[in-house]
Formats: C-alpha cells, sequence, structure tokens
C-alpha cells in the first residue's frame, strides 16, 4: 500500500472537518427530535421562506428561542430568537420577509396568530430589545450579515388575525428524518468522490469517508448536544 501523499492528507483534513459540521447538524436535528416528540409546544410557521419550527424556552442551540424576558401572545410582546447559520439553520432566509408578508405563530392553549411584517431592521448586536407587556407584536431575532455576529436582524410583525389552532402543525414535524438524509448525503457524495480519487490513494479516503459515516449513524441513534461540537469549532464559521 502507498503511503499517502501531501495532497491525500490535505483531502482528508477537509473531509473530517465538514464531516465535524455534518456531525453538529445530525447531533442538533437527533436530540432535537428526541426532546420535542412528546412535549406540546409552540410552532412558528413562515410559508414564504419554508419555515416550519417548534419554539423552545431552553436554548437557541433547539431551534427557535422564546425569550423568557418577553411575553406569550395573549399577554405582550412575543421576542423569537433563531440561528442563521448552522445548527438547522431555522432564520437562514429571514432577511428575504418585506412589509406586508405574514407568518403564523401555533400557540397551544392560545390559537393560531398571524402576524404581518411592519419593519425589518438592521441593529448592532449590543442592542437590547425591549417587549411591552399587553403589546400584539412578535419580534423575529437572528445574525446579520450570515456567518457573523456583529449585527442583529430584526423582523416585527404586528398582530393581524387570531384563529383556533390548528392541531395538525404542532403534531407535524417535517425534521424527522432530517439527520439520516445528511447522514447519507454525505456517505454517497463522499464514495462517488472516492470512487474518481486516483488509485493509489484512494483506500485512506474510502476508509475516511466509511468512519466519518459510522459515526454519524450512531449519532442519529445516540445523539449528543450540538453546542458541544460547534463550541470546539465555532472558530472556523466566525459566527452562528
Amino acid at each position: 500500500m502507498n503511503k499517502p501523499s501531501i495532497m491525500t492528507i490535505i483531502v482528508i483534513i477537509c473531509i473530517l472537518i465538514i464531516g465535524l459540521y455534518a456531525m453538529g447538524e445530525v447531533n442538533y436535528f437527533s436530540s432535537k427530535i428526541s426532546i420535542e416528540r412528546n412535549i406540546e409546544s409552540p410552532v412558528i410557521v413562515i410559508p414564504s421562506i419554508g419555515v416550519q419550527e417548534k419554539i423552545n424556552n431552553e436554548t437557541l442551540d433547539q431551534g427557535v428561542l422564546h425569550e423568557l424576558n418577553s411575553y406569550t401572545p395573549d399577554s405582550g410582546d412575543v421576542l423569537l430568537f433563531g440561528h442563521r447559520t448552522l445548527q438547522g439553520s431555522p432564520f437562514l432566509r429571514l432577511n428575504e420577509l418585506h412589509n406586508g408578508d405574514s407568518f403564523i405563530l401555533e400557540w397551544p392553549g392560545i390559537g393560531e396568530l398571524k402576524y404581518k411584517v411592519i419593519n425589518t431592521t438592521i441593529v448592532p448586536a449590543t442592542y437590547q430589545l425591549s417587549a411591552q407587556e399587553g403589546g400584539n407584536s412578535a419580534y423575529l431575532i437572528t445574525c446579520d450579515p450570515i456567518g457573523s455576529t456583529e449585527n442583529r436582524l430584526i423582523i416585527h410583525g404586528e398582530l393581524s388575525e387570531t384563529n383556533p389552532i390548528n392541531d395538525a402543525i404542532l403534531k407535524n414535524n417535517p425534521q424527522e428524518s432530517n439527520a439520516l438524509i445528511i447522514t447519507a448525503i454525505f456517505l454517497i457524495i463522499g464514495l462517488v468522490f472516492s470512487f474518481f480519487y486516483p488509485k493509489d490513494n484512494r483506500i485512506y479516503i474510502l476508509a475516511t469517508i466509511l468512519i466519518v459515516s459510522a459515526i454519524l449513524f450512531y449519532c442519529c441513534i445516540n445523539p449528543i448536544p450540538s453546542g458541544m461540537i460547534y463550541d470546539k469549532i465555532i472558530f472556523l464559521n466566525g459566527g452562528i
């Protein structure tokens, strides 16, 4: 067996880095689905940008976070935070919302609340947004620009309509199979890449792909908190 060339070593390092990011996302979806499975959580739906995401009040690492210092929709303003890159990237396309667009909160015990976007703002990361008791607004907040924590993008929606809650949306979870999909994509692309790699070093690439894929499949079944991974590699991304 030939020794791995310098180029092969570099390629292996690149595969491992990609594998770490894939591992973060696999663990994110696997642990999040496991936590949400038996919990009746509020859901945010933004049809125009393909968002249907459960809302939690524990950590941003589980998706969309309801700021505990804000209120529920029946008592005041709602502040919702979401990652724009990594950790499922629920608010990746939030910048595509414009005045007049709508988003919906399905909130158990309260109902289906439709909000109309009335303002879009970019502010420094140090900006403090205060929720008003008795208010009828919802604020969607994420980082800006993509891959940076320098600023915050804030979408301000005003309550325009209230309807009975949609139980089907609460029970549905479109992210159920995302972890397996990410793992399968990594494996398939890796196998194709290794097939076309020079034969004298192909075995090293193939072995790396198979080992990382096996770890990803294991994480689908036995996830760890994705934050444990991203805390170690956040310097590679430069933001959230």
